[in-house]
């Protein structure tokens, strides 16, 4: 089934105009949470849904809800992902999915105007705030907060590497404020960040299940020193302390992948003091994170990261401080929702295939609340989280399509938990 050529015309514009806030020279965005670039787009979106007479509310943490009222009184269906990015990253990792929320909700309300008592549910579309947890620690913070995983005051009284708190950053692009209310199930779409789809030729993938992933901050202490006037013997150097961590986090994911189970591993956040050219490093932040499909296999690699930690401090002479944690079990999706999932991307003739998500999304927090279904769609080379990252026209018009039959859907009685999740 095609798109109508006005319908895919509307949300490519509207595409292109969304990705023109925070642009980057190299095709990608650079929108942190609560940024001015952010607050831009936050903005810009409302205007568009408020033209077609959806409602805007923020809660305390700044998430953002674009209501469609349906049938009054009930509660609603959620779609969403988020329109922060990654430093200079890519223009499609989570707005893609805000906006194929907005289209498909557009699309859903047009389809049952004049059929008065066959929506069951209202929509929301919602924009949750800082999913990517680069300017704020954690990631997914504003579903966090929705899910009970996280205090709406530890959200707002956390700081930016500046000192900014996340309510001043909030009031001062002017998104913060005390809406709740009732979710029945959730939907979400968003680019794979992988290659299976692209590499099956497929337009579709139905998430089964998240990757178990444990993510930590490690403080490396070490004693400060003059790089030249020090000999080694006498060095107690955070730097290579850190290093070392960096180098086991890989070994570590070579020696516990398996033709059966993949282990990912990562650091990233690299911060040195006093990171001068003639200094020895006296401390060194990083976070660290462990991947994997199997619990067993996480659990494992995770140990060998703690024995290796504990290697580390002795033979590099320094001491490791674990820190912040961010930790989500591998857990599969609601399969009810991923059999309608499938029908759906039958019916309407789109090649699909199951697939699982090794990043964090939204719906890893939702899904453990509500009926969700989590949809992917094809990411060229699997790039993303930089500037080049690139999800074709075609595929995301698919992707607005079988999201606009599962809205459909939803909304008219299909796939409902008897009570919904009241925040």
């Amino acid at each position: 089934m095609s798109t109508p050529t006005h319908q895919r015309h509307s949300f490519l514009t509207d595409f292109r105009s969304m990705s023109s806030f925070g642009s980057t020279t190299g095709g990608g965005v650079d929108r942190q949470a609560a940024t001015a670039a952010d607050g831009q787009t936050r903005n810009w979106f409302r205007g568009l849904v408020e033209g077609h007479d959806f409602t805007v509310r923020y809660d305390q943490v700044g998430n953002q809800f674009t209501l469609v009222e349906l049938a009054p009184g009930a509660p609603y269906i959620a779609i969403g992902s988020h329109l922060d990015s990654q430093p200079f990253g890519g223009r499609f990792d989570g707005a893609y999915g805000v906006l194929a929320g907005a289209h498909a909700a557009m699309r859903v309300k047009e389809g049952l105007a004049g059929r008065d008592g066959a929506a069951l549910f209202n929509i929301v579309v919602v924009n949750w705030f800082n999913e990517e947890g680069c300017r704020f620690k954690p990631s997914m913070m504003g579903s966090s907060v929705f899910t009970g995983k996280l205090s709406a005051e530890q959200v707002l009284t956390t700081t930016d590497p500046r000192g900014v708190t996340v309510r001043e950053a909030l009031e001062s692009i002017g998104t913060i404020g005390d809406f709740s209310l009732d979710v029945a199930a959730y939907l979400e779409i968003h680019i794979e960040q992988g290659r299976s789809l692209e590499d099956d030729g497929l337009s579709i993938g139905l998430v089964e299940s998240t990757w178990g992933a444990n993510k930590y901050e490690f403080v490396v202490h070490g004693e400060q020193a003059h790089t030249g006037a020090t000999v080694i013997a006498d060095r107690s150097d955070a730097l290579l302390g850190a290093s070392c961590l960096v180098v086991a986090a890989r070994d570590i994911a070579n020696q516990f992948t398996t033709d059966d189970h993949m282990v990912i591993t990562s650091c990233g956040e690299f911060t040195v003091f006093p990171n001068s050219p003639v200094v020895v490093a006296n401390r060194v932040t990083l976070l660290v994170d462990v991947r994997s499909t199997d619990p067993s296999v996480l659990a494992a690699a995770d140990a060998e990261l703690h024995r290796r930690v504990n290697e580390i401090e002795e033979s590099a002479r320094v001491k490791i401080e674990r820190g912040a944690e961010h930790i989500w079990a591998a857990k599969a999706y609601d399969a009810a929702g991923l059999k309608l999932a499938a029908a759906s991307a039958e019916r309407l003739g789109l090649q699909y295939g199951t697939v699982r998500t090794r990043a964090g999304h939204d719906s890893t927090n939702m899904k453990d609340i509500v009926p969700t279904i989590m949809l992917f769609v094809p990411s060229a080379d699997g790039i993303s989280h930089n500037e080049r990252e690139f999800t074709s026209d075609e595929d995301m018009l698919a992707g607005v399509d079988l999201l606009t039959e599962l809205a459909g859907r939803l909304v008219t009685g299909e796939l409902v938990r008897p009570e919904p999740f009241r925040p």
